[in-house]
């Protein structure tokens, strides 16, 4: 069993950034890969990017190539989202999951832990 606690999210005008976090417990960190999602009201939770257990490999969902960066630190069981020039579109819930795996996927439906959430707002 994993637990993924995030943090980081806020109120923020657009152009600027934020970091999430997500702390994870309960077993070996680099066993998993992570990802992002995010759902924002009335939508599906969607993609946004995944990690694979050791760093090495990244993936990126096209509406936040290039603007955002996700990174682990795995001697603090901890993962990042760092997000740039920041949308009103990126407005959501985002959320941070761990697969039984080390290989990163970009389906949330293959992710077995999640997060509880940390709201992110973009005003215009």
């Amino acid at each position: 069993q994993v637990q993924l606690v995030e943090s980081g999210g806020g109120l923020v005008q657009a152009g600027g950034s934020l970091r999430l976090s997500c702390a994870a417990s309960g077993r070996t960190f680099t066993n998993y890969a992570m990802g992002w999602f995010r759902q924002a009201p009335g939508k599906e939770r969607e993609f946004v990017a995944a990690i694979s257990g050791n760093g090495g490999s990244t993936y990126y969902a096209d509406s936040v190539k290039g603007r955002f960066t996700i990174s682990r630190d795995n001697a603090k069981n901890t993962m990042y989202l760092q997000m740039n020039s920041l949308k009103p579109d990126d407005t959501a819930v985002y959320y941070c999951a761990a697969r039984n795996t080390v290989l990163p996927a970009t389906s949330r439906r293959t992710y077995d832990y999640w997060g509880q959430g940390t709201q992110v707002t973009v005003s215009s």
